[in-house]
């Protein structure tokens, strides 16, 4: 029985993301483990405090679709099936605990930039994901 059998890996969609998905690849083969992608597109409203009266539904599905095709790019260079390639909308911290449950996963694997003083206080995603999940996560150094 192998420590971790599914593994989720949340990727921003930036050039940066190889860097965390060539570590997480091989995290995984060597486990034998499925593999998730999960990106997660922050609501547009968020961006703009939602006191703008208009309706921002078709920049949504705009951004929406963008990942999906990104996603998709990177799913087919690692080998990860569509059915594991996941886009959500919301907060990156709360989607990724909400996965971790609804898949049984057993290891997030996130990049850091490993931020330091007044930034690091303020939190990052990779904070906010270890804090609330249930299994372990592995924080990638991004370079």
């Amino acid at each position: 029985m192998s420590t971790y059998n599914k593994m989720l890996v949340a990727i921003d969609l930036t050039e940066e993301a190889p860097q965390v998905l060539n570590k997480a690849k091989a995290i995984c083969d060597a486990y034998g483990a499925e593999l998730f992608l999960v990106h997660v597109v922050e609501p547009v409203g968020y961006a703009y405090g939602g006191d703008i009266p208009m309706d921002l539904t078709e920049l949504q599905d705009q951004l929406d679709k963008a990942a999906r095709e990104q996603l998709a790019k990177y799913g087919d260079q690692y080998g990860v099936p569509t059915s594991h390639q996941i886009v959500t909308v919301g907060r990156p911290e709360s989607e990724i605990h909400r996965l971790v449950k609804d898949q049984g996963v057993d290891l997030v694997i996130v990049g850091s930039h490993g931020r330091k003083g007044f930034q690091l206080l303020l939190g990052s995603t990779a904070n906010g994901v270890l804090h609330g999940t249930e299994c372990d996560v592995l924080a990638i150094r991004i370079h």
